[in-house]
């Protein structure tokens, strides 16, 4: 499937090769257009050992759902490799020139940017080893299996209560962590105490793990407060670097600042698209499917009218 080789031009180049930029790329192989899609690898899940909410692929792992989309963009003709995308210039008259750290280049008439995010973890002792296991971020994502337990959650330091009120619908033994977080709002104070969610505040030192398992909280005074999974907002940084060189337009939101694109994923910039992660926090692996999905058909749609518009007038019609 990856020979290292490339074509001269494509009509569509697809930077990223999560579930967005596989999506896309299953489409346009589909509308027999002739498309790459380059993998730099280190998916946002890698960590999860399964994957949730997608309708038929509920449980799966998220290698081996990517094994799969690939085998099947390679059934109609769309290229994969691995590598990653270093620059991406436009060129004068139409389309980009992309070019690989390996020193691979090619053309494309269009763009999308499907490379996804970074979750910065809270800088507390035990989080990073305990990620995507007992200590996860997101209640759709693996609320259910967790359910009933005893949960704790690291209060995030822009929205203090949000995270122990969402997670309270799976659990009823919640505790919030303040942390280095400021004391949630009266409106939220009310909220935590309808939802029997426990405030401690402090600074937490650590996790308390016992026989690879997480068992409870360790606080910067000594004390120990017993859980059994583990809530942590994260620091969201899109990796939009060749999006910001091309100059597309970004916006700012709750969850940090993401480039802006419209109904259909089309950025600022002409010819140029985006989805998945790289475009907002939430974009679940069903989204962002969609989300490829349709900036495919978009674009195909696009190149269409634009050849035959040429064609029509070259030939006089």
């Amino acid at each position: 499937m990856d020979d290292n080789t490339l074509n001269e031009t494509y009509d569509v180049v697809v930077i990223g090769g999560g579930a967005a930029g596989l999506s896309a790329g299953l489409v346009l192989g589909r509308a027999r257009r002739s498309a790459l899609v380059v993998d730099a690898g280190g998916p946002r899940n890698a960590p999860a050992a399964h994957m949730q909410g997608f309708l038929t692929r509920d449980g799966m792992s998220p290698a081996e759902f990517l094994a799969v989309a690939r085998r099947e963009i390679a059934g109609y003709g769309v290229e994969w490799t691995r590598g990653l995308v270093t620059a991406a210039a436009a060129e004068a008259d139409e389309g980009f020139t992309v070019t690989l750290a390996d020193g691979r280049t090619t053309r494309a008439r269009r763009l999308i940017v499907t490379t996804g995010l970074v979750d910065e973890l809270p800088d507390i002792d035990g989080v990073a080893e305990r990620w995507g296991r007992d200590v996860i971020h997101c209640p759709y994502c693996h609320g259910w299996e967790v359910r009933d337990q005893a949960f704790g959650v690291i209060a995030h330091p822009v929205m203090p209560a949000h995270q122990a009120l969402m997670v309270s619908q799976w659990s009823a033994d919640v505790t919030l962590f303040l942390h280095t977080a400021p004391e949630p709002s009266a409106e939220d104070a009310g909220r935590l105490a309808a939802a029997g969610v426990t405030v401690v505040e402090g600074e937490v030192a650590g996790l308390v793990v016992e026989e690879d398992r997480f068992t409870g909280v360790r606080m910067a005074d000594g004390r120990v407060v017993p859980r059994e999974v583990l809530y942590v907002g994260t620091r969201t940084v899109p990796r939009d670097g060749l999006l910001a060189a091309l100059g597309a337009a970004t916006h700012e939101t709750p969850f940090g600042r993401f480039v802006t694109v419209d109904e259909t994923g089309r950025t600022s910039v002409p010819g140029v698209w985006a989805a998945g992660n790289v475009i907002g926090a939430q974009e679940q692996v069903i989204n962002a499917a969609s989300g490829g999905y349709r900036a495919a058909a978009v674009i195909n749609g696009e190149l269409l009218m634009t050849d035959l518009d040429r064609k029509a007038a070259g030939s006089g019609a």
